[in-house]
């Protein structure tokens, strides 16, 4: 075996720098694939709103990815009870209202997603605590408060120009199921075959094993679009959309599209290969 000299150590820990860095970039950018939110608003129609929306007409609050926390003294972790509540985290919605946005990434209409869900719009419903516990222990009987009331309509577009709408009777309505949790990855929808009763008697920690490491929201398949004859419509992708109220109010804290389940995870693929690359590296430094 050759003498390990201190030119070969440098040399060594440089490439340990160097690959690392490589996985710690190739994680980065799997993270940033997996997040595409809306960038812009496009339009803003406040609607008829009720005094309970007064000063929620800030339509960049539903920018960017949704709340985590609502800062401030009375703030913390927005979580299925705890939604999120400021004038800058959310926008109202009144009778009529509508917001559109433009995503970040194109929209990918992917039955391989989950569920077959390509997108979420996220509100701040919560779950109603019924024990009493607000400090932390609390149970639901799956009701919500906080959710839009009056129905909503969703629109998608590839080109902000042709509007295609989700089929009514299949879309779920925008601000309701399923609380917003900051804990969770928004780029995963929550099983859409729950209700409310499956949170009937539940707390924190057995709500999210229901989330299973999703961030909430209501989620949406482009399979659903349909011209103003009702006929379906195939979309590949689309990068812009409307939600209008169509009565009562909704607020809106963000969107989120939703990302391919990988297999096998292409972040651990880059942490794997570094340390064979480095392994491999090392032994020949040291044979």
């Amino acid at each position: 075996m050759g003498t390990v000299t201190s030119e070969k150590i440098r040399v060594m820990n440089n490439n340990k720098k160097i690959i690392l860095g490589l996985a710690l970039a190739g994680s980065l950018s799997v993270a940033s694939a997996r997040a595409s939110f809306a960038e812009s608003v496009v339009d803003y129609t406040s609607g008829n709103l009720p005094s309970s929306g007064a000063g929620f007409t800030n339509a960049a609050s539903a920018l960017g990815e949704p709340s985590r926390a609502t800062p401030g003294t009375f703030g913390g972790p927005v979580d299925p009870f705890n939604a999120p509540y400021l004038q800058s985290q959310v926008v109202s919605l009144g009778t009529n209202g509508s917001l559109t946005v433009r995503m970040a990434q194109p929209v990918v209409n992917d039955p391989a997603h989950p569920y077959g869900l390509d997108f979420i719009v996220y509100g701040n419903a919560g779950f109603n605590i019924v024990n009493g516990d607000y400090s932390g222990g609390g149970i639901t009987d799956g009701s919500l408060y906080g959710a839009g009331t009056g129905g909503s309509r969703v629109y998608v577009s590839a080109d902000n120009v042709t509007y295609y709408a989700l089929n009514s009777a299949l879309a779920p309505l925008v601000d309701g199921l399923f609380p917003t949790d900051g804990s969770g990855d928004f780029s995963v929808p929550v099983n859409p075959a729950l209700t409310g009763a499956d949170f009937a008697d539940k707390g924190l920690t057995d709500s999210r094993r229901l989330y299973q490491g999703s961030g909430g929201g209501a989620g949406y398949d482009l399979a659903w679009a349909e011209d103003v004859q009702g006929r379906r419509v195939t979309l590949n992708s689309v990068q812009f959309i409307k939600v209008v109220s169509l009565g009562g109010h909704l607020e809106i804290d963000g969107f989120s599209a939703v990302a391919a389940v990988p297999e096998p995870a292409m972040g651990a693929l880059v942490l794997l290969g570094a340390g064979m690359v480095w392994l491999a590296l090392r032994q020949g430094k040291s044979s």
